[in-house]
């Protein structure tokens, strides 16, 4: 048994993942101030206590690092819109960056002995690239304060983690989807928008002309990435991404989402967004030889993803 830290545990990728580590025994520790996450992810057990704070909270979580010495930490708390980083740049960068320096720094301070940090980090950081599949080792190019942040931040935890002996790791996530992502959210992921215009018979706007591809991996498979480069390995001070490794348009998906839901999608279209990249999918080869294995492809896991929301 483990006692585990995860900010942003409330939220759609965190809270599937406290489900993952209540199962294998731990005690968790959630962190959320609910700005998207919801307390009713988190499953009521004594194994978890949840705490509504933010993670820019010094003080605090100073006091929880220093009170209960956890053997694992995962940094997932974000404002993980793209958008909302362009408009407030220096709050987003608070929660983005700041908080996790602090976290690390305290770290390295009082010499906490973790087991494994890891840092969730986005394919956001590539940018506009051209170079496909992306590659660990792909040029960057952030294009936006939001994947400025996450690079910057992923660094920090890598090179701090070699420089003060920190076991630590780093994930770029790709387009993550499944149950629990919060609709009503403005930073929801587009096949969360999706369903809900399906389900609400509304209209779903598309941003472009719907032939800008994604790498759309499941929730549980993110979650097995997680767990691996923490829990099964001893790497440290390296970043993976973590994606299906396959690669689809958002005219595709649409397509295949109206199948299995039997319904048609009323679309319209309108001028792409500052800051939104054309295509983007994800090189797993680094992960799979560490023993990652994609078990949703996207038709496998649309299906479970709407069977969740009749529910």
């Amino acid at each position: 048994m483990s006692k585990v830290l995860v900010t942003g545990g409330a939220g759609f990728i965190g809270s599937n993942l406290v489900d993952n580590l209540i199962t294998g025994g731990d005690q968790v520790i959630v962190v959320d101030d609910l700005s998207m996450g919801l307390a009713t992810n988190l499953p009521k057990s004594q194994q978890i206590k949840f705490y509504q704070k933010s993670i820019t909270n010094h003080e605090f979580m100073k006091e929880l690092l220093l009170r209960e010495k956890f053997d694992y930490i995962y940094l997932l708390a974000a404002v993980a819109s793209v958008a909302d980083s362009v408009e407030r740049p220096y709050e987003t960068h608070q929660i983005n960056q700041e908080a996790n320096i602090y976290i690390l720094e305290i770290i390295r301070k009082y010499h906490l002995k973790i087991k494994k940090l890891l840092f969730s980090s986005s394919a956001a950081i590539y940018g506009s690239n051209s170079e496909l599949p992306k590659k660990e080792n792909s040029i960057v190019d952030p294009l936006t304060p939001y994947a400025i942040d996450k690079f910057s931040t992923e660094r920090f935890v890598i090179d701090c983690g070699k420089l003060y002996g920190i076991p630590t790791v780093a994930v770029r996530f790709f387009n993550v989807y499944g149950p629990r992502q919060n609709p009503k959210s403005p930073y929801s992921g587009v096949l969360s928008l999706i369903s809900q215009a399906i389900i609400h018979r509304s209209t779903f706007t598309i941003f472009g002309d719907g032939t800008q591809t994604r790498d759309f991996v499941f929730v549980d498979d993110v979650v097995q990435a997680i767990v691996l480069l923490t829990k099964e390995s001893e790497i440290v001070h390296q970043v993976f991404n973590v994606g299906s490794g396959e690669h689809v348009s958002l005219l595709q998906v649409i397509n295949a989402y109206e199948i299995i839901a039997g319904v048609s999608l009323r679309i319209v279209n309108r001028p792409q967004r500052v800051g939104d990249i054309k295509n983007s999918y994800a090189d797993i080869d680094k992960l799979m030889e560490v023993g990652y294995k994609p078990i949703f492809d996207i038709s496998k896991g649309l299906k479970l993803y709407w069977e969740s929301l009749k529910d």
